[in-house]
């Protein structure tokens, strides 16, 4: 029997090797696949693991910058720190990490707005005065009238009467409501309803609470929050409300208010001022003379028994109501302050511009000596006069006899500037001038040294007024007594040189308000005036710090809020702005111009 073979038995077995070398190449294909994922994967892996790590480093070198910051205001470790307001050599790009390539060099900046650049595009290294802007907090503390009141804010961007007292009267410790403003009825009648506050802010981002404040108003069309104008911030996007196009920033009314500001009222060194308000005058005379000589003791304590003398033919004085020898005649709203504040009473009723909080966190205006709280003052005088004098009870100094007391409260130390005086000396009647010259030359050199020596308030620190040297103009427009013409030379003033270098000398020069006298930008009458509002120097302080490596991706941008009134320097809040973009250029960060592209 014949066995039958299939004709096609080999290409059959030709076909299934075939088929099983697709399927060993497609399998070969999914491994290379897989492993080639898998190798994409683990790169991306490293590359973030990476780029985390750097990132984590440079929040490292942000929060060193935040230490060096409150180290600095604390203990100065060499001269030029105590230069502020722009000091590249401290705070621009602060090496934190070394390397061989300039990938693994890691630094910190401090940056800041130039806050009086019309163009809004200059930063400086340095750090923002909280002084600079208006303290929200303080407003009511002035004890000015309403429309005053008011008028401090109206010359913020778009501010309304209605939203200034809306303000206004979110911080005020009553439900009286104010002109145009909104209270309790007004935010229990909102779905959900709420409270009016009545008392202070805890931040300026509460203000988003009061009636008709937006964020758009509130932050403007800074988006970033680095006080610069960008080009994204200037392209004329329907969906931002200020970005408009005009190549003028919006910054919003965060960046003219605070709730922060204050200054020690202590001299640079760190020793007390001379208070030359004290109702114990031998003991005011005493410390004059230790510190400068027996003509200031005398004219300072003169001053203060008698006033300033004005010639009774004067019909302008007259009219004003001012004599020589009067009591304390200052009025309400045009109490003035020496280089660190407006006058005191000794027993602590304190006057316009002082800080004495009751416990709702609002603080009440003291009265002059005529008033009961000036009696008091009197009465301490003359017990420590007697304390300190003869058997009679009389005590003398410079051939004055102080068991009289003092009847009058220095305003501002600019009003002992050029001033004169009628006071007995050993029983007769002379007439005293000042020690110190109202010639414009003799200010410059001694100004800053009499404000940082003397003040007429009592107390170690001064909440609320502003510094004219970082203030916008918006910010000082509002100030009674201020002028257009004024504000502008203030904030037209440089303290930056064309070609970015600090200005130390003006740094130096400015320290104190004696500045705008001595460069006869206001003055003396006008600064009594102004003088209770305004200051050289504030001592909470806000930084911008980026931590960043000088190539290659990652940085970190923190801003800080910095108290340096106290000891060792608080740092009060740390914000991270990191998404908001590094907010700096790389010339900005180190001070190297680069090419376009890099």
């Amino acid at each position: 029997m014949n066995q039958l073979v299939p004709q096609n038995s080999g290409a059959n077995s030709q076909g299934q090797r075939g088929s099983v070398l697709i399927l060993v190449l497609v399998v070969i294909a999914m491994l290379t696949l897989g492993a080639y994922s898998f190798f994409e994967i683990m790169v991306s892996e490293s590359e973030a693991t990476a780029m985390y790590s750097r990132q984590a480093e440079t929040r490292a070198f942000a929060e060193s910058g935040i230490e060096l910051v409150a180290a600095v205001l604390a203990t100065p470790e060499t001269e030029d720190d105590v230069s502020l307001y722009h000091n590249p050599g401290r705070f621009q790009a602060v090496l934190m990490r070394d390397s061989e390539n300039a990938r693994g060099r890691g630094y910190f900046s401090v940056v800041a707005p130039i806050e009086v650049d019309s163009t809004a595009s200059l930063s400086r290294s340095g750090l923002v005065d909280e002084s600079g802007r208006l303290n929200v907090n303080q407003i009511l503390k002035f004890e000015l009238s309403e429309d005053e009141s008011r008028e401090l804010l109206m010359y913020l961007p778009d501010m309304t009467e209605e939203v200034a007292d809306a303000i206004l009267d979110w911080i005020d410790d009553d439900e009286t409501l104010r002109a145009y403003g909104a209270e309790g009825d007004y935010y229990s009648s909102l779905d959900p309803p709420y409270y009016a506050k009545n008392s202070n802010l805890a931040s300026i981002d509460e203000l988003l609470q009061v009636a008709g404040v937006t964020a758009d108003l509130l932050y403007g069309e800074d988006a970033n929050r680095n006080g610069l104008l960008d080009p994204n911030e200037n392209d004329g996007d329907a969906n931002a409300p200020f970005d408009n196009a005009d190549g003028i920033l919006q910054p919003g009314w965060a960046a003219f208010l605070t709730v922060n500001s204050r200054e020690l009222n202590q001299r640079a060194d760190g020793t007390d001022r001379i208070f030359v308000n004290n109702g114990v005058l031998d003991e005011l005379y005493d410390t004059l003379v230790e510190e400068f000589d027996e003509d200031v003791a005398r004219f300072v304590v003169a001053f203060r028994m008698s006033g300033p003398y004005v010639d009774p033919n004067d019909p302008a004085a007259q009219a004003s109501g001012e004599t020589s020898g009067t009591d304390n005649t200052s009025p309400s709203g045009s109490s003035g302050s020496s280089g660190s504040g407006s006058a005191s009473s000794k027993d602590g009723a304190e006057s316009i511009g002082t800080s004495k909080s009751d416990d709702t966190g609002n603080t009440g205006r003291g009265s002059s000596s005529q008033t009961s709280g000036g009696s008091l003052v009197d009465a301490a005088a003359a017990i420590g006069n007697a304390l300190g004098g003869s058997a009679e009870g009389a005590v003398t100094r410079g051939g004055m006899d102080l068991a009289k007391g003092a009847k009058y409260e220095t305003k501002s130390i600019y009003e002992l500037i050029g001033a004169r005086t009628e006071v007995e000396i050993d029983g007769q009647k002379q007439m005293l001038d000042s020690p110190w010259s109202a010639d414009a030359g003799s200010m410059q050199s001694y100004l800053p040294a009499l404000l940082d020596m003397l003040t007429t308030i009592e107390g170690g620190e001064i909440p609320g007024r502003i510094n004219v040297n970082q203030a916008r103009m918006e910010v000082l427009l509002g100030i009674p007594g201020m002028t257009e013409e004024i504000a502008m030379s203030v904030t037209s003033s440089p303290m930056i040189g064309s070609q970015g270098e600090a200005l130390t000398d003006q740094a130096a020069l400015r320290t104190t308000t004696g500045w705008l006298v001595s460069q006869g930008i206001v003055d003396l009458p006008t600064m009594v005036t102004l003088d209770r509002f305004l200051t050289g120097r504030g001592h909470v302080f806000r930084a911008q710090i980026v931590g960043f490596f000088e190539e290659g991706g990652g940085y970190t941008r923190l801003e800080a809020t910095i108290d340096a009134t106290q000891s060792p320097a608080k740092v009060v809040s740390v914000m991270d702005l990191t998404e908001l973009g590094r907010g700096y250029s790389k010339t900005a960060l180190t001070g190297i111009v680069y090419e376009p592209g890099n």
